[in-house]
């Protein structure tokens, strides 16, 4: 029991007050009566005042910062809208929720200023009390990764702001109409039969186009596709993917719409969808095999034979290691790294590659075809844009690339024999073939980059030539569209330059001759490269579009009066085609800047890192 020196009182374990009738004593003589009090005072009794002050203290504190949280601001409303903090490089990502707020597109989408770097990773942290958000992420939680996310400062797209984007605008809400009434959440629209049809059902259109609707302005456009992914994209489902073409459509789409937008929804996905794809590495050697189930996780070569396509397991590394950029898992880009390590160990003709690789034993098959159209074509791209993707750090990659490029010179490039245009063979069983896809005029643009990142000028001349004759094989054709394959004229000055097999006249929206006409239009500022892609366009609009909406692949280019509906709107159509064109009529040299972004081969834009 501890002493209480209250004379008339009981002893108990409380504090007691001294209550005196005298008159009061002097200041300073009551500053002596407290102090005496105090000593007074038994040790536990001190303890109790004392832990009574801090409590108050800090319940005052609590209560003043509260009140000041109550207190919006402009910040606060821009992060709850994005799930971003534009002045901070780390996000807290909601567990699937977003507000639904009205957003104009009145910001063009500029640079993202110093934003990348190695040692970012996605930080799921509690952010203080200015830049406050809800929920909890499940980014990594899986793998109970620690990620901190490192994101650009982006802002709505502006919209078109001359006539021919305007007209890009209204072609891409033709071709969204027919798809959201007919064909909503399926793969691609069937504009004639006004139909969906399924290849992976995954919504790949609505995915290759949330970037397209981001830089066009199309914000209703963009919160509704948003929404669909939320709510009804399901990743853990009963189905075989081709891994080259999820990569690229799917995980590509996402990551870019993360990336625009700041929300890390789509970051979410994204690496939900890597880890469903991870099996496909899971071979005996280090090729990745072709196709995996997205619920069993198991991973086989394709339906049709043994190998995968060249192009495809050497045409996912931007994807894979911008996931492991954005999470901080290095598993990602440790897979597709050991791919091309792979690749470059095998023997090579001057740098040039056979089209089909073993994923057991890990080799060229022999006698292969060497082409940079179908099943070649972008392993030579992404050569190049991983070297740019990386601040231009993996020097090895670009040395591969232009041993490639010399190859392709002193054995693919050709001359028509009547006006000398220049083209791209191919060899088949050693020997050349005077065949060239349309899928090989992606190569002009890719030249093009390259002489901009300082590769030789020679590449840029070739690029120019190319591109030319790619323009051609539209200008040739009676309806100004250009067929899947065609075959160059190089003996007889007296035909024409360009023939076309009566297999090959089919035309599928693709994009890559309006790809590579925007890269040289933004790297030149030749106004030529922009009237051609015009006399493209209205070509499409003319002989591709569809009443009610969408637009459809047809099947002869040569038949103006009947080219013969295939029923069918690729979902790169909205993804590459319009977005390229809407890109090549910009008259701002900043929007999605060459120097800050790298186009994966789905024309998915994503920063390049700085070193």
């Amino acid at each position: 029991m501890y002493p209480v020196y209250y004379e008339s009182a009981p002893r108990r374990d409380f504090i007691s007050v001294m209550v005196s009738k005298e008159p009061p004593e002097p200041p300073s003589k009551r500053r002596q009566s407290c102090r005496r009090v105090w000593n007074r005072l038994s040790r536990l009794q001190r303890t109790i005042i004392c832990a009574i002050l801090v409590v108050g203290a800090m319940s005052g504190l609590y209560i003043a910062n509260g009140l000041m949280n109550e207190l919006p601001d402009d910040k606060d409303t821009l992060s709850q809208r994005h799930n971003v903090f534009p002045n901070d490089n780390v996000v807290h990502v909601m567990d699937q929720r977003h507000p639904d707020k009205d957003t104009k597109a009145n910001q063009r989408l500029h640079d993202n200023d110093d934003k990348d770097g190695e040692d970012q990773k996605l930080h799921f942290e509690q952010v203080n009390e200015e830049k406050k958000t809800k929920g909890q992420s499940q980014v990594g939680a899986d793998a109970g990764v620690d990620v901190q996310v490192q994101v650009p400062n982006m802002e709505d797209g502006v919209g078109p702001q001359n006539a021919q984007q305007k007209a890009v605008v209204e072609a891409f809400k033709h071709a969204w109409k027919g798809y959201k009434q007919y064909a909503w959440g399926h793969d691609e629209l069937k504009p004639i039969s006004k139909a969906a049809s399924d290849w992976f059902g995954l919504g790949l259109t609505i995915i290759d186009s949330l970037d397209t609707m981001w830089i066009m302005g199309l914000m209703e456009e963009f919160e509704e596709a948003r929404r669909w992914v939320e709510k009804d994209l399901v990743l853990k489902k009963n189905v075989d993917v081709n891994l080259f073409e999820t990569t690229i459509r799917v995980l590509g789409g996402l990551l870019s719409a993360f990336h625009l937008s700041n929300d890390g929804l789509f970051l979410e996905k994204a690496r939900e969808l890597g880890d469903r794809l991870m099996p496909c590495f899971n071979s005996p050697s280090k090729i990745p095999y072709s196709d995996v189930n997205l619920d069993t996780g198991k991973a086989h070569p394709p339906r049709w034979g043994p190998d995968s396509t060249t192009s495809e397991v050497t045409s996912i590394q931007l994807e894979f290691r911008e996931l492991s950029h954005q999470t901080g898992n290095d598993k990602y880009k440790n897979a597709v790294d050991e791919v091309m390590g792979h690749i470059q160990s095998l023997p090579k003709e001057n740098g040039l590659i056979p089209i089909f690789v073993n994923a057991r034993s890990g080799q060229f098959r022999a006698g292969a075809t060497i082409t940079v159209g179908a099943r070649g074509d972008s392993y030579y791209e992404y050569l190049l844009k991983q070297w740019l993707q990386t601040g231009k750090t993996e020097d090895k990659l670009r040395d591969e690339y232009v041993t490639a490029i010399e190859g392709m010179q002193k054995n693919l490039v050709k001359s028509t024999a009547a006006n000398g245009l220049k083209f791209i063979g191919e060899l088949v069983r050693g020997s050349f073939s005077p065949k060239m896809d349309h899928l090989v005029c992606f190569l002009p643009g890719t030249l093009a980059i390259g002489h901009h990142n300082g590769l030789d000028a020679s590449h840029l001349e070739l690029a120019k030539e190319l591109a030319k004759t790619c323009y051609q094989m539209y200008a040739d054709m009676p309806t100004g569209l250009s067929p899947e394959i065609a075959y160059f004229n190089i003996n007889n000055p007296g035909k024409p330059d360009i023939e076309v097999k009566n297999a090959d006249t089919h035309n599928l929206l693709r994009p890559e001759t309006v790809e590579s006409l925007f890269y040289l239009y933004r790297l030149t500022g030749d106004k030529q490269y922009r009237d051609w892609g015009w006399k493209i366009f209205q070509a499409f609009e003319k002989y591709t579009k569809v009443q009610g909406g969408g637009y459809s692949s047809i099947g002869s280019v040569k038949d103006t009066k009947n080219p013969r509906f295939r029923d069918k709107m690729e979902s790169f159509f909205l993804g590459e085609t319009l977005k390229y064109l809407f890109l090549l009529f910009s008259d701002d040299p900043t929007l999605l800047s060459l120097d800050k972004y790298v186009f994966n081969t789905e024309a998915h834009p994503l920063p390049i890192w700085r070193p």
